[in-house]
């Protein structure tokens, strides 16, 4: 396959990516753009002998070039449907939440208000503020911020989280394995990895945050 038809065959891949930033303010045809430059980017770069699927790589290129167009024109922007939208998901969620006792589900929204689930979860995430993880850790530092992703993202970040373990070293990769998908406290890792929990701590802190970098870059 010649480098055009392999860019070709990949473009759902700038689609998928495309939806995520669905209704923030900038056209889905300026962000399809974009991503097909970090597509090119990533076709041009992409080498198969390192082991890694060609999805893998190129998303968090595609993500990035999408981004710049935020960053570019400043905060990202809600349009006003989308707003009204939003208000009246977080009302129905306020009513359900009081008839069914618990928190209700995108679906259930999505239903009352007669739109797509993915419209749904969009709309509730829209009137949501960034979930705020710092906080004090165990030898007393702060932690990162990081944003709360909309269900709608989880392929695309899933992708892009693929790629950045996979370019740790094995140690590193281990660590974060173990804190956030084993769900291991810090001693607990360091236990696990011969360290201290002072030196787990800082080391996580500086992964997170190159991680962080990375995947907004």
């Amino acid at each position: 396959m010649n480098r055009n038809d392999f860019i070709c065959a990949n473009l759902g891949l700038v689609h998928t990516c495309a939806r995520r930033f669905a209704a923030r303010g900038i056209e889905y045809d300026d962000l399809y753009q974009a991503g097909c430059v970090g597509l090119i980017k990533a076709a041009d770069g992409f080498d198969p002998d390192r082991g890694l699927c060609f999805s893998t790589y190129a998303v968090p290129l595609i993500l990035g070039e999408m981004r710049h167009l935020f960053r570019e024109g400043c905060a990202v922007k809600v349009s006003r449907s989308m707003k009204a939208l939003s208000y009246k998901a977080a009302c129905l969620r306020e009513q359900l939440l009081s008839t069914l006792g618990r928190e209700p589900t995108v679906e259930e929204i999505a239903e009352e208000l007669g739109i797509e689930p993915a419209l749904a979860a969009q709309a509730v995430t829209a009137g949501l503020a960034p979930l705020s993880l710092t906080r004090s850790d165990e030898d007393g530092e702060e932690q990162i911020d990081l944003p709360t992703p909309s269900p709608e993202e989880a392929v695309t970040n899933r992708l892009a989280l693929s790629q950045l373990l996979e370019q740790l070293e094995p140690k590193d990769r281990q660590l974060i394995r173990l804190r956030y998908l084993g769900r291991q406290t810090q001693q607990a890792t360091a236990d696990r990895l011969g360290m201290t929990q002072v030196q787990v701590s800082r080391r996580e802190r500086a992964l997170l945050s190159a991680m962080r970098e990375k995947l907004t870059v």
